[in-house]
């Protein structure tokens, strides 16, 4: 049944009216319906706005919302209270590159698990990075590229993100 709503949703109701326009009517109730039906775990009050793409395969928090365009990935862990905005990218796996003699495309990937703690704000166009653990209380800030494990209470940005200072 889960991958129908995956279905369901990639095809038909991934790209409908946000929720602050006149005319969205019904359509994001049937976002979050859909997604949290089909998400391996996810808690109550989750909100997805237009054009969200998560995998199955992965756990969303209660209160947490997907971000306008936002690419989040298997293996991803989303704590409770995450805001996001629009177009974030959460990765979890990535090529591998360890030989020379083979192409890179060809050499595989590595799957790892990622994942963001609660009550984080990630602002828009940011890129976490596979394998990357977000502490609690973080704000990363819009543009960031983190490839690092950040701490608690970090405010961090740019690319790569550094801490800007403790909240």
């Amino acid at each position: 049944m889960k991958n129908i709503y995956y279905l369901i949703y990639l095809l038909f109701f991934k790209n409908t009216a946000e929720d602050y326009r006149p005319y969205a009517l019904f359509f994001p109730k049937i976002r979050q319906f859909l997604v949290s039906h089909y998400l391996q775990s996810c808690g109550k009050k989750l909100r997805v706005k237009s054009g969200a793409e998560i995998s199955p395969n992965s756990i969303v928090g209660e209160d947490s919302e997907l971000g306008t365009r936002c690419l989040i990935q298997a293996n991803v862990t989303i704590g409770n209270n995450v805001i996001m905005g629009p177009d974030v990218k959460i990765y979890s796996r990535n090529h591998k590159i360890d030989r020379i003699d083979i192409p890179i495309q060809k050499q595989g990937k590595d799957y790892l698990k990622t994942k963001v703690g609660n009550d984080v704000w990630i602002g828009a166009n940011v890129i976490i990075t596979a394998g990357v653990n977000i502490g609690n209380h973080c704000v990363l800030a819009a543009g960031a590229v983190v490839v690092k494990d950040i701490k608690d209470y970090s405010i961090v940005g740019g690319c790569p993100a550094k801490l800007i200072k403790m909240r």
